[in-house]
């Protein structure tokens, strides 16, 4: 079947089960014919192919030979992400060859088209969460935004795509007062004793106290009218405080500006930090030379960063001790410290300045569970007034 493509000619011929389509674009100046093929599973869809490729050669498009979208992930993660968090890089590359790379990877990136990414998203629906496929299908638009950067490719066709919503993730949860104080009892015996006695008692992030660092300890010395770092002052003040102005994301900035902040501590966490701090320099000594003088508050026993697994890896291990479980998570504190301070009847506002939030809306909607529902406060005084003025 001969085909006409602009000012070109080709042709389309069965080959096996399938189609395959050729234009001639003439020749090179050695001598050599110049050809564009594409395969597909119809006629029309080799035709579409290759007027697709035609237009591409037309506006400038350099396709590598054989650019399939795995290739094109496998480029961005070498080149897009430099200069990000290193848990986000090892993040972004387990998505990518688990859920991109060998379920839409083989196609050639020309190719590719809307509906093939509406498939590919539609297939994973029921296996992950709607915020894990936001960030399958944000790593698809970023690699194809790359191949368009470098006249790859036309048009991202990612774009054209909306997320679909995925199976409802496991909700977090929060400890009860009762189950806080049985894991502060069993996290005694544990190197992760200090971290969980401050991220409850805090609220802290845990990206923020992985990243705290000993001269952002501070206490008040009444001589000196002043916060000074407990490496400078020692634990015997009355008053100590938290300045919580670091995480472990790129640059070490917090989440957002609001996000740095302030907190003084209560005196439990304040004497959790006091044995955590003996216990780091005996680590030291015995680490010696291999010791690596961070500054970190919480480490590993030669100094280095902690890291996110092992973290979880010993909660999970405390409050199995505890008798309430291991499906636990260390982010979890955080939630049972709103709870905790909502429980105990601390207002919104000021739990909202407690975690760092820019608003009391963003407190509302992440910790939504975990919040005491004050809103009925209102109803039910006015029910008392209006009904104590009927009967009377």
């Amino acid at each position: 079947m001969k085909i006409i493509i602009g000012k070109y000619e080709g042709t389309i011929y069965p080959e096996g089960d399938r189609f395959t389509g050729a234009v001639s674009l003439g020749f090179t100046p050695d001598g050599k014919r110049k050809r564009i093929k594409r395969k597909g599973r119809t006629k029309a869809e080799v035709k579409d192919k290759l007027k697709k490729a035609v237009e591409a050669l037309e506006s400038g498009i350099k396709v590598p030979a054989n650019y399939t979208v795995g290739r094109a992930v496998e480029d961005w993660l070498d080149k897009g992400i430099k200069g990000l968090d290193p848990d986000t890089v090892s993040n972004y590359r387990a998505l990518a060859e688990k859920h991109i790379i060998p379920l839409i990877g083989k196609p050639l990136l020309g190719d590719l088209e809307a509906d093939d990414v509406d498939t590919w998203l539609d297939g994973l629906t029921e296996t992950l969460s709607t915020r894990t496929l936001r960030l399958v299908h944000g790593i698809l638009k970023r690699t194809i935004r790359q191949a368009q950067a470098r006249s790859y490719v036309l048009r991202n066709v990612a774009e054209l795509v909306t997320t679909p919503k995925g199976r409802e993730g496991r909700p977090s949860k929060a400890l009860t007062l009762e189950q806080a104080t049985v894991v502060l009892k069993h996290a005694e015996s544990s190197r992760l004793h200090g971290y969980v006695v401050v991220s409850l008692m805090t609220g802290i992030r845990t990206e923020e106290a992985r990243a705290l660092r000993w001269d952002h300890v501070v206490a008040w010395v009444d001589e000196r009218k002043a916060w000074c770092p407990v490496t400078e002052a020692g634990f015997e003040h009355k008053r100590f405080a938290l300045y919580v102005w670091r995480s472990v994301r790129k640059h070490g900035d917090t989440k957002t500006e609001r996000s740095r902040r302030t907190l003084e501590i209560p005196q439990q966490a304040a004497e959790a930090l006091r044995k955590h701090h003996t216990r780091q320099a005996a680590h030291r000594l015995r680490a010696g030379d291999a010791w690596q003088a961070n500054g970190l508050v919480f480490c590993s026993p030669t100094g280095t960063p902690l890291d996110a697994a092992n973290v979880r890896r010993a909660f999970r291990l405390i409050t199995k001790k505890a008798g309430i479980g291991e499906a636990w998570t260390p982010r979890e504190l955080r939630h049972s410290f709103v709870s905790i301070m909502s429980d105990s009847g601390v207002p919104i506002e000021n739990i909202a300045d407690l975690c760092g939030h820019s608003s009391t809306a963003v407190t509302e909607e992440v910790y939504r569970h975990q919040l005491k529902p004050v809103i009925t406060k209102g109803a039910e005084a006015m029910n008392v007034v209006f009904g104590a003025s009927k009967s009377a």
